[in-house]
């Protein structure tokens, strides 16, 4: 028989204390850090749901590992523990670690892209679409129509457009080094990508000889709902749908601070032996030696662990109705979600909450920062202040404005989220009173992190 009650698949172990703050310590705060949640001392934040990269509890298992880890400069037992642990479940030839999934990017970019370059994502992330674009290339959305509304009910909203993909490589024949695929896909709501769409995707890509890699830092959330909600695969492991989708590409880029459970850490992995010995020289030029790559041996053990428990049943179907309880409470009181509820995060629909708002005022900085204000509740927009200004120095809306509610692994428990959906439901009940912000000051990419905001009027 199965309850109502969602239980965490583990007993708390030990416990870092929360900083209770009034309203008007929070409106100071915020203020002084120019509106802009990057810029808040996490000792202000009650309930912190920027991100979750990196932000998990490591497990009893894991801290046991690190005590194991060996910190050699080179040929670190570690480092092996940590390949193989990568290669049960994406047997890619080549492992190479790094600090996290940013170097990953940085690396390989590096190595393929250039002026006169694309690369087709179903949709980059931030630090994806920053990285193409240093070098000059240019980073190209071709995610299905579905994706770009947030009320469609579709399963893999996530999928990348074939079609329009094979037209682009027609079109761009020979200025394509690479494709992508991120999964889940972040910037679209944490939306899947099914496993049938990875296979045409895959054929598109093989059918014009251009290599496909996975941006897989929530591949186990995206198996698992591959397992849920794709005809044919409910029987599976979801260790076997990751091989799947794994032998359907060239290569990856992987934060591990996300689903493999790690505080730190990522690797860059592939089969092309050419491209693997330039993107080590690179790594050694800006991470450390081939068996470490800027990690500690201990992160590297802890990793290994990690990707162990990512897979299990218990703790993904824990993990994935325990979002979903907070994305479906919202719903239930009339605040605007991104459907159907991703893995690692509710979006809000700020753009359809906050409709007075011009997209190029910034509903989505509105909503966080009155989130924040209300609570102490941090989140993070995924709008017209990540996406809106283009690589030319001009600025448009986004095709969404939204705000992430992204749950840490392992660390928050049923009444953080039940204090959560109460702060949205009053922040949303006085949305008409919300007014936009103005950007200040902003650096030339990834402005997001850093810029300085100002209300309106």
């Amino acid at each position: 028989m199965e309850f109502r009650t969602i239980i965490e698949p583990f007993r708390i172990h030990s416990v870092a204390p929360l900083r209770m703050t009034t309203p008007q310590q929070r409106r100071d705060a915020v203020a002084a850090a120019g509106y802009n949640l990057f810029g808040l001392h996490s000792d202000d934040v009650m309930i912190d749901l920027l991100t979750d990269s990196g932000t998990g509890a490591m497990s009893r298992d894991q801290w046991a590992a690190i005590q194991h880890g060996d910190e050699s400069y080179a040929g670190s037992p570690s480092y092996g523990i940590f390949r193989d642990a990568v290669q049960a479940l994406f047997p890619f030839k080549h492992v190479i670690p790094t600090h996290q999934g940013r170097a990953a990017e940085k690396i390989i970019f590096t190595a393929l892209g250039g002026s006169g370059k694309s690369f087709p994502n179903n949709t980059h992330f931030d630090t994806t679409r920053a990285n193409v674009e240093y070098t000059g290339a240019e980073a190209v959305d071709l995610v299905i129509a579905e994706g770009r509304d947030p009320a469609s009910l579709h399963p893999f909203k996530g999928n990348m457009d074939a079609a329009a993909l094979d037209a682009f490589l027609h079109a761009r024949k020979g200025s394509v080094p690479a494709v992508f695929v991120t999964l889940t896909n972040n910037s679209g709501g944490g939306q899947p990508v099914s496993l049938t769409n990875l296979r045409e995707t895959s054929a598109v890509c093989k059918q014009h000889g251009v290599p496909l890699f996975l941006d897989a830092c929530r591949f186990a959330e995206n198996a698992w709902f591959i397992r849920e909600r794709e005809p044919g695969q409910q029987d599976r492991a979801v260790a076997d749908i990751v091989r799947e989708m794994a032998g359907l590409a060239d290569g990856m880029t992987m934060s591990a601070k996300k689903d493999p459970m790690g505080n730190i850490g990522g690797w860059l992995a592939l089969n092309d032996d050419v491209l693997a010995e330039q993107c080590r020289n690179l790594l050694i030029l800006t991470e450390g030696f081939p068996t470490y790559g800027g990690l500690a041996g201990r992160d590297l053990e802890a990793l290994a662990q990690g990707l162990k428990e990512v897979v299990d049943h218990d703790y993904l179907r824990y993990r994935i109705r325990s979002t979903a309880y907070l994305g479906e409470a919202l719903l239930k009181a009339g605040v605007p979600v991104m459907q159907p509820i991703g893995g690692h995060a509710v979006y809000l629909d700020a753009r359809a909450l906050l409709p007075h708002i011009d997209p190029l005022h910034y509903p989505g900085q509105a909503l966080a920062v009155a989130l924040y204000e209300a609570g102490g509740v941090r989140g993070c927009e995924i709008g017209t202040v990540m996406f809106g200004r283009q690589a030319d120095g001009s600025e448009r809306a986004a095709p969404m404005d939204l705000v992430r509610l992204a749950i840490p692994r392992r660390t928050y428990t049923q009444s953080h989220i039940d204090y959560v959906i109460e702060v949205c439901e009053h922040v949303a009940g006085n949305a008409k009173a919300l007014r936009g912000y103005s950007i200040v000051a902003q650096p030339k990419q990834l402005r997001h992190f850093t810029a300085r905001f100002a209300p309106l009027g």
